[in-house]
C-alpha cells in the first residue's frame, strides 16, 4: 500500500467529531511500533518526522523509504500518511521532492505576511504533487528542533487568513506546549478553540503537544474540532521507562540480553502499547 495524503482522513474526522493520531518516528523501532499499534487497532495513522529526527536518521528520503519498506514488510493494510512535522520552508520543499504525502510548513516565527506568502507557495507546490499541507498560527509553547514558541494564542483573524492560503489542516496555539507540561500549566483555552472552529467549520484543526494534556481536555478539544493529535513525548517516556526497567532488572546481563534486538524490545512494545491506548480514546473508527 502506498502513502495517502491527509485530506480525506482528517476531513472525515472533523465532520465525525473524532480524531486521528499523528505519531513521531525517531528510528526503525519507532516506525515498526507505530505501524503495529495502528494496524492492530485497524485505523488510519499519520507517521511524522521532525527536521532533527530526519537528520539523525539520515535524511528525508531515507525516512520516507524506511516507512514505506516497513509497511511492505509488515503487510500493513491501513492508510498511512507520511508527514513532515514542523518543517521550515526548505525542509517542506525537500520532503515534497522526497515523496512524502503531507508536509507541515511552520512559519509562525516569520512576519505574518511572509508566513502567509510562503505557506501559499508550499500549498501550490504540494497540491501539484497530490500532497496535503498543514500550517500553524499562534505558536506552540516550548522548543521543537530549534523552533521556539512562547505559547501565544492564535487569533481568529490570523487563522482565517491562513485558511485562505489553501492549507488542508491548521495547527492553532491554544495554550498547548511541546514536551512535558509544567505543574502550573493553565490548561487549554477552549474559548479560543471554539471561536476558531466556528469561524472555520470545515477545517480540520490540529493539537500539537498532545503528550501530557489530561485526557478529558483532549476529548473536549476533539469535540470542538481537533481532528489531528500529535504525540511524541509520551512515546519517548514510555520507551525510556520500559528500557530502564529492563536494564535495572539485569535482563541485559542474562544470556544475550545485551543484543539490541532484545534490549530494545520492551521499549518498542511500550510504544505500541501507548499508541494503542491513545487511539482507544480518540474515537478513531475502525476501517470497514
Amino acid at each position: 500500500m502506498s502513502f495517502v495524503n491527509g485530506n480525506a482522513i482528517f476531513g472525515a474526522a472533523r465532520k465525525g467529531h473524532y480524531c486521528v493520531g499523528a505519531f513521531n518516528t525517531n528510528n526503525l523501532e519507532w516506525t515498526r511500533a507505530i505501524l503495529k499499534g495502528a494496524q492492530e487497532k485497524n485505523v488510519p495513522v499519520l507517521i511524522q518526522v521532525s527536521m532533527g529526527a530526519a537528520k539523525y536518521m539520515g535524511g528525508y528520503k531515507l525516512v520516507r523509504n524506511l516507512v514505506a519498506d516497513e509497511m511492505e514488510a509488515m503487510n500493513i493494510t491501513i492508510p498511512v500518511v507520511m508527514h513532515l512535522d514542523h518543517g521550515n520552508y526548505e525542509a517542506a520543499k525537500e520532503c515534497i521532492e522526497a515523496g512524502f504525502s503531507s508536509v507541515m510548513f511552520d512559519g509562525h516565527d516569520l512576519p505574518l505576511e511572509e508566513n502567509l506568502a510562503k505557506t501559499k507557495e508550499i500549498v501550490e507546490l504540494a497540491h501539484a504533487h497530490g500532497m496535503s499541507v498543514e500550517a500553524e498560527v499562534g505558536s506552540i509553547g516550548g522548543t521543537e528542533d530549534g523552533i521556539t514558541g512562547a505559547g501565544e494564542l492564535a487569533s481568529v483573524e490570523d487563522a482565517t487568513k491562513m485558511a485562505a492560503t489553501g492549507v488542508d489542516y491548521l495547527a492553532c496555539g491554544i495554550g498547548n506546549i511541546h514536551g512535558k507540561y509544567p505543574a502550573d500549566w493553565a490548561g487549554l483555552n477552549f474559548d479560543r478553540l471554539k471561536e476558531i472552529a466556528d469561524a472555520l467549520p470545515d477545517m480540520p484543526l490540529v493539537l500539537h503537544g498532545g503528550s501530557g494534556i489530561p485526557q478529558e481536555q483532549v476529548e473536549k478539544a476533539i469535540s470542538l474540532g481537533i481532528s489531528k493529535l500529535n504525540i511524541n513525548t509520551e512515546c519517548q517516556l514510555a520507551f525510556a521507562d520500559a528500557t530502564r526497567k529492563y536494564i535495572e532488572a539485569g535482563k541485559d546481563q542474562e544470556g544475550k540480553g545485551y543484543d539490541p534486538r532484545k534490549l530494545l524490545a520492551p521499549g518498542t512494545q511500550a510504544i505500541t502499547d501507548t499508541v494503542e491506548e491513545i487511539i482507544g480514546w480518540m474515537g478513531t473508527p475502525s476501517i470497514d
